[in-house]
């Protein structure tokens, strides 16, 4: 365990940070799984964006990488012209 004021200090927001990204983490991945379920083109349009702008604030917090995110969107972007056609 740390001694250090500042230590303790740090250990508390890791933690914190921790706990936070986890759950936008599994809460985008929830959406991500949602979104492909869906089957109706006009509601998977409609959804897409919402589920983009999660994804982007997760590689923007450092929480997945940025071509991990682009790989992401990439592949949803590609679902929903399939869904089109």
């Amino acid at each position: 365990m740390a001694n250090h004021k500042a230590t303790k200090k740090d250990t508390r927001q890791a933690a914190k940070r921790r706990d936070r990204n986890r759950y936008n983490g599994k809460t985008t991945r929830n959406a991500i799984r949602d979104l492909k379920a869906i089957e109706d083109k006009t509601a998977y349009g409609d959804k897409l964006p919402s589920v983009e702008s999660m994804i982007d604030k997760l590689a923007k917090r450092g929480v997945i990488h940025k071509n991990k995110a682009a790989n992401l969107k990439s592949k949803l972007a590609k679902r929903k012209v399939a869904a089109a056609a």
